[in-house]
Parts: C-alpha cells; structure tokens; sequence
C-alpha cells in the first residue's frame, strides 16, 4: 500500500488491517469505520468494488 499526503497516517492502517489479515472486498465493505474520518473513503472503495457503493 502506498499512501502519499497530509493525512496518510489516517489511511494506512486501513490498508495495513485489510492486508494483514487479507481481508476481500466484501469484508472491507462491511467492516466498522469511524465517521467522519477519511478511512471510510477505504469503505466506500470497497462498496463500489461489491457494486454496492451508496456515495457515488
């Protein structure tokens, strides 16, 4: 995972968590994100993956 910017430490755990324990889309999609933070931008990438995306 390569997470470049002013707010990168906020992404990549999301990418360390689903990679670690490698997780599908499908298991991204329907895990717990805090809100409003940018790791549910990582929920919503998934959703969009499983054609489930509701902020398109």
């Amino acid at each position: 995972v390569h997470i470049l910017g002013p707010h990168a430490g906020e992404l990549i755990a999301e990418g360390v968590l689903a990679i670690t324990h490698k997780m599908s889309a499908y298991a991204i999609a329907h895990s717990s994100h805090a809100h409003p933070t940018l790791s549910e931008a990582m929920k919503e990438a998934a959703m969009m993956l499983i054609s489930k995306a509701i902020h398109i």
